[in-house]
């Protein structure tokens, strides 16, 4: 297991939950839910970038949303373009499977008491958790890193 913090990142299209591990890469716990920027504005990035030096991450685990099928979905270019700007900053950005994060993490919060109207603004943190710890158990599991390196002009 490669040691250091890493910052999870669930790309959603309002919003944009982040995570992270302890560094050890043992535990994530949520963050914050950074607001998207309007198109060609990269306030996110630059919000998620102050994160990542905050918590002095080695590398941002973008989730890679996929049909159960495993093909695109709508939401797939949007998330390797994300993945791609972060990439350009100079960070190691790896994409991983996120398939089912957003419905565990609704079902976690139901499960835990907390409405449809109270879980909007902690959703996107919730699906942050679930594909960091992911990616972290996989890592520890196989002995090497989960998903792909993303390259930073492969989204745009």
């Amino acid at each position: 297991m490669r040691p250091g913090a890493r910052l999870g990142i669930d790309v959603g299209r309002a919003r944009i939950g982040v995570a992270r591990c302890d560094p050890s890469a043992i535990l994530a716990v949520p963050v914050e839910t950074v607001p998207r920027s309007p198109e060609g504005e990269d306030a996110d990035v630059r919000r998620i970038l102050e994160l990542a030096g905050e918590h002095a991450a080695i590398e941002l685990v973008v989730g890679h949303p996929l049909s159960l099928s495993g093909q695109p979905t709508a939401s797939t270019a949007d998330a390797v373009d994300v993945a791609a700007r972060l990439a350009a900053r100079g960070l190691p950005v790896r994409l991983v499977d996120e398939r089912m994060s957003t419905v565990s993490a609704q079902q976690a919060l139901r499960a835990a008491g907390k409405s449809s109207r109270k879980q909007r603004p902690i959703i996107d943190q919730a699906a942050a958790v679930i594909i960091l710890q992911h990616a972290i158990d996989a890592e520890r599991a196989s002995g090497s890193a989960p998903g792909r390196t993303i390259l930073p002009d492969e989204g745009l």
